[in-house]
Protein backbone atom coordinates (compact mmCIF):
# COMPACT_ATOMS: atom_id res chain seq x y z
CA UNK A 1 0.00 0.00 0.00
CA UNK A 2 1.47 3.36 -1.09
CA UNK A 3 1.15 6.43 1.13
CA UNK A 4 -1.04 8.98 -0.64
CA UNK A 5 -0.01 12.58 -1.21
CA UNK A 6 -3.16 14.60 -0.38
CA UNK A 7 -3.47 18.37 -0.84
CA UNK A 8 -5.85 21.08 0.35
CA UNK A 9 -5.96 24.09 -1.98
CA UNK A 10 -7.74 26.92 -0.16
CA UNK A 11 -9.64 29.38 -2.32
CA UNK A 12 -11.38 32.67 -1.76
CA UNK A 13 -13.96 34.34 -3.94
CA UNK A 14 -11.31 35.90 -6.16
CA UNK A 15 -9.49 32.63 -6.90
CA UNK A 16 -9.48 31.42 -10.50
CA UNK A 17 -10.77 28.03 -9.46
CA UNK A 18 -12.05 27.01 -12.88
CA UNK A 19 -8.72 27.87 -14.42
CA UNK A 20 -6.81 25.85 -11.81
CA UNK A 21 -9.09 22.83 -12.26
CA UNK A 22 -8.61 23.07 -16.02
CA UNK A 23 -4.83 23.06 -15.59
CA UNK A 24 -4.89 19.99 -13.37
CA UNK A 25 -7.22 17.99 -15.61
CA UNK A 26 -5.24 18.87 -18.76
CA UNK A 27 -1.93 17.82 -17.19
CA UNK A 28 -0.42 21.31 -16.82
CA UNK A 29 0.71 20.79 -13.23
CA UNK A 30 2.54 23.20 -10.94
CA UNK A 31 5.84 21.68 -9.72
CA UNK A 32 4.32 20.50 -6.42
CA UNK A 33 1.79 18.40 -8.34
CA UNK A 34 4.28 16.81 -10.75
CA UNK A 35 3.70 13.44 -9.08
CA UNK A 36 0.30 13.34 -10.84
CA UNK A 37 1.84 13.14 -14.36
CA UNK A 38 0.48 10.18 -16.25
CA UNK A 39 -2.26 9.46 -13.71
CA UNK A 40 -5.99 9.38 -14.34
CA UNK A 41 -8.12 12.16 -12.82
CA UNK A 42 -11.77 12.45 -11.81
CA UNK A 43 -13.52 15.72 -10.95
CA UNK A 44 -16.07 15.90 -8.16
CA UNK A 45 -17.69 19.30 -8.62
CA UNK A 46 -21.04 21.06 -8.95
CA UNK A 47 -19.94 21.87 -12.51
CA UNK A 48 -19.84 18.14 -13.30
CA UNK A 49 -23.25 17.61 -11.71
CA UNK A 50 -24.69 20.46 -13.77
CA UNK A 51 -23.27 18.85 -16.90
CA UNK A 52 -24.91 15.49 -16.13
CA UNK A 53 -28.22 17.18 -15.24
CA UNK A 54 -28.20 19.06 -18.56
CA UNK A 55 -27.49 15.80 -20.42
CA UNK A 56 -30.51 14.19 -18.78
CA UNK A 57 -32.79 17.15 -19.42
CA UNK A 58 -31.80 17.66 -23.06
CA UNK A 59 -31.25 14.11 -24.27
CA UNK A 60 -33.01 11.93 -21.68
CA UNK A 61 -29.66 10.19 -21.16
CA UNK A 62 -29.23 9.02 -17.56
CA UNK A 63 -25.52 8.49 -16.90
CA UNK A 64 -25.20 8.66 -13.11
CA UNK A 65 -28.37 6.76 -12.20
CA UNK A 66 -29.34 4.57 -15.19
CA UNK A 67 -31.18 2.04 -12.99
CA UNK A 68 -33.48 4.48 -11.16
CA UNK A 69 -36.55 6.25 -12.56
CA UNK A 70 -35.90 9.46 -10.58
CA UNK A 71 -34.11 12.27 -12.41
CA UNK A 72 -31.06 14.04 -11.02
CA UNK A 73 -33.02 17.30 -11.11
CA UNK A 74 -35.51 16.01 -8.53
CA UNK A 75 -32.93 14.43 -6.21
CA UNK A 76 -31.65 16.09 -3.07
CA UNK A 77 -28.11 17.53 -3.03
CA UNK A 78 -26.91 14.58 -0.97
CA UNK A 79 -28.39 12.00 -3.34
CA UNK A 80 -26.84 13.74 -6.34
CA UNK A 81 -23.39 13.90 -4.78
CA UNK A 82 -23.51 10.26 -3.71
CA UNK A 83 -24.49 9.27 -7.26
CA UNK A 84 -21.64 11.33 -8.74
CA UNK A 85 -19.04 9.86 -6.36
CA UNK A 86 -20.21 6.31 -7.07
CA UNK A 87 -19.97 6.95 -10.80
CA UNK A 88 -16.51 8.53 -10.56
CA UNK A 89 -15.12 5.68 -8.48
CA UNK A 90 -16.42 3.28 -11.13
CA UNK A 91 -14.10 4.93 -13.68
CA UNK A 92 -11.09 3.76 -11.59
CA UNK A 93 -9.27 7.11 -11.22
CA UNK A 94 -5.84 7.51 -9.65
CA UNK A 95 -6.81 10.78 -7.99
CA UNK A 96 -9.89 12.86 -7.20
CA UNK A 97 -10.21 16.62 -7.46
CA UNK A 98 -12.81 17.53 -4.81
CA UNK A 99 -14.34 20.97 -5.38
CA UNK A 100 -16.00 22.07 -2.09
CA UNK A 101 -17.49 18.58 -1.62
CA UNK A 102 -19.53 19.51 1.48
CA UNK A 103 -21.41 22.48 0.03
CA UNK A 104 -25.24 22.15 0.13
CA UNK A 105 -25.07 19.04 2.34
CA UNK A 106 -26.83 18.74 5.68
CA UNK A 107 -24.79 17.84 8.77
CA UNK A 108 -25.83 14.19 8.76
CA UNK A 109 -24.83 13.63 5.14
CA UNK A 110 -21.64 15.66 5.60
CA UNK A 111 -20.60 13.20 8.31
CA UNK A 112 -21.44 10.21 6.09
CA UNK A 113 -19.64 11.70 3.12
CA UNK A 114 -16.58 12.64 5.19
CA UNK A 115 -16.39 9.05 6.47
CA UNK A 116 -16.56 7.71 2.91
CA UNK A 117 -13.65 9.93 1.85
CA UNK A 118 -11.59 8.99 4.91
CA UNK A 119 -12.07 5.32 4.06
CA UNK A 120 -10.73 5.95 0.54
CA UNK A 121 -7.74 8.04 1.65
CA UNK A 122 -5.27 5.13 1.65
CA UNK A 123 -6.20 4.05 -1.86
CA UNK A 124 -6.80 7.28 -3.72
CA UNK A 125 -4.99 10.62 -3.86
CA UNK A 126 -7.25 13.61 -3.23
CA UNK A 127 -6.90 17.30 -4.01
CA UNK A 128 -9.47 19.23 -2.00
CA UNK A 129 -10.40 22.71 -3.21
CA UNK A 130 -11.83 24.34 -0.11
CA UNK A 131 -13.49 27.67 0.74
CA UNK A 132 -14.56 27.05 4.36
CA UNK A 133 -11.77 26.03 6.75
CA UNK A 134 -14.11 23.83 8.83
CA UNK A 135 -14.46 21.52 5.79
CA UNK A 136 -10.78 20.46 5.80
CA UNK A 137 -10.43 16.69 5.49
CA UNK A 138 -8.49 15.19 8.42
CA UNK A 139 -5.99 13.18 6.35
CA UNK A 140 -4.69 16.11 4.27
CA UNK A 141 -1.07 17.00 4.99
CA UNK A 142 -0.16 19.53 2.28
CA UNK A 143 -1.55 23.06 1.98
CA UNK A 144 -1.70 25.80 -0.62
CA UNK A 145 -3.70 28.96 -1.31
CA UNK A 146 -4.92 29.90 -4.77
CA UNK A 147 -4.42 33.65 -4.99
CA UNK A 148 -6.08 34.72 -8.23
CA UNK A 149 -4.41 32.20 -10.58
CA UNK A 150 -1.19 31.67 -8.59
CA UNK A 151 -0.59 28.81 -6.17
CA UNK A 152 1.05 29.78 -2.86
CA UNK A 153 2.44 26.85 -0.86
CA UNK A 154 1.81 27.13 2.91
CA UNK A 155 2.89 25.32 6.07
CA UNK A 156 -0.66 25.15 7.42
CA UNK A 157 -4.16 26.60 7.17
CA UNK A 158 -4.42 30.15 5.79
CA UNK A 159 -5.18 33.03 8.12
CA UNK A 160 -8.25 35.25 7.91
CA UNK A 161 -6.17 37.81 6.01
CA UNK A 162 -6.03 35.50 3.01
CA UNK A 163 -9.80 35.73 2.64
CA UNK A 164 -10.23 39.47 3.15
CA UNK A 165 -12.68 41.07 0.73
CA UNK A 166 -12.08 44.60 -0.56
CA UNK A 167 -15.09 46.00 1.27
CA UNK A 168 -16.75 46.27 4.66
CA UNK A 169 -20.31 47.28 5.45
CA UNK A 170 -20.69 50.94 6.38
CA UNK A 171 -21.93 50.69 10.00
CA UNK A 172 -23.29 54.24 9.98
CA UNK A 173 -25.24 53.97 6.72
CA UNK A 174 -28.99 53.45 7.01
CA UNK A 175 -30.87 51.05 4.77
CA UNK A 176 -32.19 53.23 1.93
CA UNK A 177 -35.93 53.59 1.52
CA UNK A 178 -37.94 52.38 -1.45
CA UNK A 179 -39.87 54.63 -3.86
CA UNK A 180 -42.94 52.40 -3.57
CA UNK A 181 -43.69 50.42 -0.41
CA UNK A 182 -45.56 47.29 -1.57
CA UNK A 183 -48.43 47.97 0.82
CA UNK A 184 -49.47 47.45 4.39
CA UNK A 185 -48.58 43.98 5.51
CA UNK A 186 -51.35 41.52 6.31
CA UNK A 187 -50.81 39.40 9.41
CA UNK A 188 -49.77 36.70 8.88
CA UNK A 189 -47.96 37.23 5.58
CA UNK A 190 -47.74 33.49 4.90
CA UNK A 191 -49.82 30.72 6.46
CA UNK A 192 -49.58 26.99 5.85
CA UNK A 193 -52.20 24.89 7.66
CA UNK A 194 -51.96 21.09 7.48
CA UNK A 195 -50.20 21.30 4.10
CA UNK A 196 -49.10 17.93 2.70
CA UNK A 197 -47.26 17.20 -0.56
CA UNK A 198 -46.39 13.98 -2.40
CA UNK A 199 -44.54 13.35 -5.67
CA UNK A 200 -45.30 10.18 -7.63
CA UNK A 201 -46.78 8.61 -4.52
CA UNK A 202 -43.79 9.48 -2.33
CA UNK A 203 -44.75 11.71 0.64
CA UNK A 204 -42.54 14.80 0.96
CA UNK A 205 -44.39 17.03 3.47
CA UNK A 206 -46.95 15.98 6.08
CA UNK A 207 -49.37 18.34 7.84
CA UNK A 208 -47.10 21.39 7.77
CA UNK A 209 -48.28 24.29 9.97
CA UNK A 210 -46.24 27.49 9.75
CA UNK A 211 -46.96 31.20 9.89
CA UNK A 212 -44.62 34.00 8.86
CA UNK A 213 -45.56 37.37 10.34
CA UNK A 214 -44.44 40.87 9.34
CA UNK A 215 -40.87 41.67 10.38
CA UNK A 216 -40.00 38.14 11.58
CA UNK A 217 -36.60 36.62 10.83
CA UNK A 218 -36.77 32.87 10.23
CA UNK A 219 -34.17 30.26 9.42
CA UNK A 220 -35.58 27.29 7.46
CA UNK A 221 -33.61 24.12 8.14
CA UNK A 222 -33.80 20.43 7.41
CA UNK A 223 -31.91 17.53 5.90
CA UNK A 224 -31.32 17.15 2.16
CA UNK A 225 -34.62 16.02 0.63
CA UNK A 226 -36.75 17.15 3.57
CA UNK A 227 -38.88 19.50 1.46
CA UNK A 228 -37.39 22.97 1.99
CA UNK A 229 -37.40 23.72 -1.73
CA UNK A 230 -40.97 22.45 -2.02
CA UNK A 231 -42.17 24.87 0.67
CA UNK A 232 -40.29 27.81 -0.87
CA UNK A 233 -41.63 27.09 -4.36
CA UNK A 234 -45.21 27.03 -3.04
CA UNK A 235 -44.71 30.38 -1.30
CA UNK A 236 -43.25 31.99 -4.43
CA UNK A 237 -46.16 30.69 -6.55
CA UNK A 238 -43.96 28.49 -8.73
CA UNK A 239 -45.31 25.15 -7.46
CA UNK A 240 -48.89 24.03 -8.23
CA UNK A 241 -48.91 21.72 -5.19
CA UNK A 242 -50.36 24.60 -3.16
CA UNK A 243 -53.69 24.54 -4.98
CA UNK A 244 -56.60 23.15 -2.99
CA UNK A 245 -54.72 23.44 0.30
CA UNK A 246 -54.86 25.79 3.27
CA UNK A 247 -52.03 27.93 1.90
CA UNK A 248 -52.42 31.70 2.25
CA UNK A 249 -49.89 34.03 0.57
CA UNK A 250 -50.06 37.72 1.46
CA UNK A 251 -53.61 37.27 2.73
CA UNK A 252 -55.02 35.37 -0.24
CA UNK A 253 -55.66 31.67 -0.44
CA UNK A 254 -53.68 29.91 -3.17
CA UNK A 255 -55.90 29.53 -6.23
CA UNK A 256 -58.28 32.37 -5.36
CA UNK A 257 -57.46 34.34 -8.50
CA UNK A 258 -54.04 35.72 -7.64
CA UNK A 259 -51.33 35.79 -10.30
CA UNK A 260 -47.66 34.94 -9.91
CA UNK A 261 -46.97 38.64 -10.51
CA UNK A 262 -49.24 39.56 -7.57
CA UNK A 263 -46.98 37.43 -5.39
CA UNK A 264 -43.61 38.40 -6.82
CA UNK A 265 -44.17 42.17 -6.60
CA UNK A 266 -44.34 41.77 -2.81
CA UNK A 267 -41.48 39.30 -2.64
CA UNK A 268 -37.70 39.54 -2.71
CA UNK A 269 -35.83 36.36 -3.62
CA UNK A 270 -32.22 35.33 -4.07
CA UNK A 271 -30.48 32.03 -4.71
CA UNK A 272 -26.87 31.83 -6.00
CA UNK A 273 -27.99 30.34 -9.33
CA UNK A 274 -29.59 33.70 -10.16
CA UNK A 275 -26.18 35.31 -10.70
CA UNK A 276 -25.83 33.30 -13.93
CA UNK A 277 -28.76 35.26 -15.39
CA UNK A 278 -26.73 38.49 -15.36
CA UNK A 279 -24.06 37.81 -17.95
CA UNK A 280 -24.26 41.12 -19.81
CA UNK A 281 -22.54 44.41 -19.12
CA UNK A 282 -24.51 45.54 -16.08
CA UNK A 283 -23.01 48.24 -13.85
CA UNK A 284 -23.50 47.83 -10.10
CA UNK A 285 -25.77 50.88 -10.07
CA UNK A 286 -27.95 49.43 -12.80
CA UNK A 287 -27.99 46.02 -11.10
CA UNK A 288 -29.57 47.55 -8.00
CA UNK A 289 -32.02 49.64 -10.01
CA UNK A 290 -33.14 46.48 -11.84
CA UNK A 291 -34.28 45.15 -8.46
CA UNK A 292 -36.80 47.99 -8.33
CA UNK A 293 -38.14 47.06 -11.76
CA UNK A 294 -37.91 43.25 -11.34
CA UNK A 295 -36.01 42.93 -14.61
CA UNK A 296 -32.76 41.40 -15.82
CA UNK A 297 -31.03 44.54 -17.03
CA UNK A 298 -32.49 48.00 -17.60
CA UNK A 299 -34.53 48.82 -20.69
CA UNK A 300 -35.66 52.34 -19.79
CA UNK A 301 -33.75 55.30 -18.42
CA UNK A 302 -33.82 55.16 -14.61
CA UNK A 303 -35.37 58.02 -12.68
CA UNK A 304 -33.35 60.36 -10.52
CA UNK A 305 -34.91 58.79 -7.41
CA UNK A 306 -33.96 55.27 -8.53
CA UNK A 307 -30.38 56.36 -9.16
CA UNK A 308 -30.15 57.99 -5.73
CA UNK A 309 -31.47 54.85 -4.01
CA UNK A 310 -28.95 52.65 -5.85
CA UNK A 311 -26.05 54.91 -4.84
CA UNK A 312 -27.20 54.85 -1.20
CA UNK A 313 -27.20 51.06 -1.28
CA UNK A 314 -23.69 51.03 -2.72
CA UNK A 315 -22.61 53.34 0.10
CA UNK A 316 -24.07 50.90 2.64
CA UNK A 317 -22.15 48.03 1.01
CA UNK A 318 -18.92 50.03 0.91
CA UNK A 319 -18.94 49.85 -2.90
CA UNK A 320 -19.78 53.44 -3.81
CA UNK A 321 -16.47 53.80 -5.69
CA UNK A 322 -17.42 50.85 -7.91
CA UNK A 323 -20.83 52.06 -9.09
CA UNK A 324 -19.80 51.96 -12.76
CA UNK A 325 -17.96 48.63 -12.42
CA UNK A 326 -19.48 45.70 -14.31
CA UNK A 327 -21.20 43.13 -12.15
CA UNK A 328 -19.47 40.20 -13.86
CA UNK A 329 -16.05 41.65 -12.90
CA UNK A 330 -16.72 41.30 -9.15
CA UNK A 331 -15.57 38.46 -6.92
CA UNK A 332 -18.22 35.89 -6.06
CA UNK A 333 -18.51 37.27 -2.54
CA UNK A 334 -19.20 40.82 -3.71
CA UNK A 335 -21.67 39.53 -6.32
CA UNK A 336 -23.65 37.87 -3.53
CA UNK A 337 -23.70 41.09 -1.47
CA UNK A 338 -25.02 43.03 -4.45
CA UNK A 339 -27.62 40.37 -5.25
CA UNK A 340 -28.89 40.30 -1.65
CA UNK A 341 -29.17 44.08 -1.70
CA UNK A 342 -30.95 43.86 -5.07
CA UNK A 343 -33.51 41.44 -3.56
CA UNK A 344 -34.08 43.88 -0.68
CA UNK A 345 -33.99 47.15 -2.62
CA UNK A 346 -37.78 47.50 -2.98
CA UNK A 347 -38.34 46.62 0.71
CA UNK A 348 -40.51 43.58 -0.04
CA UNK A 349 -42.98 42.23 2.50
CA UNK A 350 -41.00 38.97 2.46
CA UNK A 351 -37.35 38.32 1.58
CA UNK A 352 -36.32 34.72 0.83
CA UNK A 353 -32.59 33.94 0.77
CA UNK A 354 -32.01 30.38 -0.44
CA UNK A 355 -28.51 29.11 0.42
CA UNK A 356 -26.97 32.58 -0.09
CA UNK A 357 -23.63 31.60 1.50
CA UNK A 358 -23.10 28.32 -0.42
CA UNK A 359 -19.60 28.25 -1.91
CA UNK A 360 -18.43 31.43 -0.19
CA UNK A 361 -15.27 31.63 1.88
CA UNK A 362 -15.48 32.31 5.62
CA UNK A 363 -14.98 36.07 5.44
CA UNK A 364 -17.42 36.65 2.58
CA UNK A 365 -20.06 34.53 4.31
CA UNK A 366 -19.63 36.55 7.51
CA UNK A 367 -20.03 39.79 5.55
CA UNK A 368 -23.26 38.57 3.96
CA UNK A 369 -24.63 37.36 7.31
CA UNK A 370 -23.93 40.80 8.81
CA UNK A 371 -25.90 42.42 5.97
CA UNK A 372 -28.89 40.09 6.49
CA UNK A 373 -28.84 40.72 10.25
CA UNK A 374 -29.00 44.45 9.51
CA UNK A 375 -32.00 43.92 7.23
CA UNK A 376 -33.78 42.11 10.05
CA UNK A 377 -32.85 44.67 12.67
CA UNK A 378 -33.92 47.90 10.99
CA UNK A 379 -36.55 47.04 8.36
CA UNK A 380 -40.20 45.89 8.33
CA UNK A 381 -39.41 43.05 5.91
CA UNK A 382 -39.89 39.45 7.04
CA UNK A 383 -36.93 37.20 6.18
CA UNK A 384 -36.56 33.47 5.52
CA UNK A 385 -32.92 32.34 5.41
CA UNK A 386 -32.15 28.82 4.16
CA UNK A 387 -28.79 27.19 4.80
CA UNK A 388 -27.37 23.75 5.48
CA UNK A 389 -24.68 25.34 7.63
CA UNK A 390 -25.14 26.86 11.05
CA UNK A 391 -23.71 30.22 9.97
CA UNK A 392 -21.78 31.88 12.81
CA UNK A 393 -23.36 35.19 13.78
CA UNK A 394 -26.74 34.66 12.09
CA UNK A 395 -29.48 36.00 14.41
CA UNK A 396 -32.91 34.66 13.41
CA UNK A 397 -35.86 35.01 15.77
CA UNK A 398 -36.71 31.34 15.31
CA UNK A 399 -36.03 28.26 13.19
CA UNK A 400 -38.61 26.25 11.27
CA UNK A 401 -37.10 22.79 11.26
CA UNK A 402 -38.22 19.99 8.94
CA UNK A 403 -37.74 16.47 10.27
CA UNK A 404 -38.05 13.57 7.86
CA UNK A 405 -40.35 10.63 8.60
CA UNK A 406 -41.56 7.71 6.49
CA UNK A 407 -44.82 9.60 5.94
CA UNK A 408 -43.17 12.86 4.87
CA UNK A 409 -41.38 15.65 6.72
CA UNK A 410 -43.06 17.27 9.71
CA UNK A 411 -42.35 20.80 10.92
CA UNK A 412 -41.22 22.08 14.29
CA UNK A 413 -40.74 25.69 15.38
CA UNK A 414 -37.55 26.14 17.39
CA UNK A 415 -36.27 29.27 19.09
CA UNK A 416 -32.91 30.48 17.84
CA UNK A 417 -31.24 29.06 20.95
CA UNK A 418 -32.61 25.59 20.17
CA UNK A 419 -35.62 25.46 22.52
CA UNK A 420 -38.83 24.10 20.92
CA UNK A 421 -41.81 26.47 20.76
CA UNK A 422 -45.50 25.83 20.41
CA UNK A 423 -46.48 25.68 16.73
CA UNK A 424 -48.33 28.80 15.66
Amino acid sequence: MTEQHHWAVFTDNRSDKKGFIGQILSGRFPPEFAFLHGKKAALFSKFELERFIEEEERHDHKILTPDTPQSLQTMSSGERKKALLTYLLGTKPDYLVLDNPFDNLDKEFQAIFRHMLVDMANELTMIQLISRTEDLLPFVGNYAFLKDDKLEIMDGKPSAEHFREHTTLNPDAAIPGAPDWPGEAVDPLIRLKNVSVSYYGKPILRDINWQIRPGEFWELSGCNGSGKTTILSMITGDNPKGYGQELFIFGRRKGSGETVWDIKKQLGYFTPAMTDSFRGYHSLENMLISGLTDSIGLYVRPTEIQGRIAREWLQLLGLENLKDTYFHDLSEGLKRLVMCARAMVKHPLLLILDEPTAGLDDESAALLVALVNKFARVSRTAIVFVSHRAEPGLKPNAVFQLEMTSGGSVGKVVQAGGKPKTLQ
